[in-house]
């Protein structure tokens, strides 16, 4: 014979909306981690000098540095991009709360 267990409403959607809100929160900073790669690249596309050193490598480099620094900046909250979209998506990410009707 199988039994059949179950686990208290409360606790399934608090976990559940845990981790929403972690996933949330890890997007949001993706989010702005990639926003701000584009910016810093566009920024760095605006020169209007070429260098001494400028090569495909040394692009290569600067591509690199200019992800980590995005990386850097979108982990430090200091833009704020993604404390925005957390304050405008976290209500749809929340799980409603139980129904208490029957």
């Amino acid at each position: 014979m199988m039994q059949v267990t179950t686990t208290p409403a409360a606790t399934v959607p608090s976990d559940a909306g845990a981790a929403n809100k972690a996933a949330l929160e890890k997007a949001a900073q993706q989010f702005e981690a990639i926003f701000l790669r584009q910016m810093i690249g566009a920024m760095r596309s605006a020169s209007l000098a070429e260098g001494i050193s400028d090569s495909s490598a040394t692009e290569q480099f600067q591509s690199m540095a200019d992800s980590r620094t995005a990386d850097a900046l979108a982990g430090s909250n200091s833009m704020g991009i993604a404390q925005l979209l957390i304050r405008q998506f976290g209500e749809r990410v929340a799980p409603a709360a139980p129904a208490t009707g029957e």
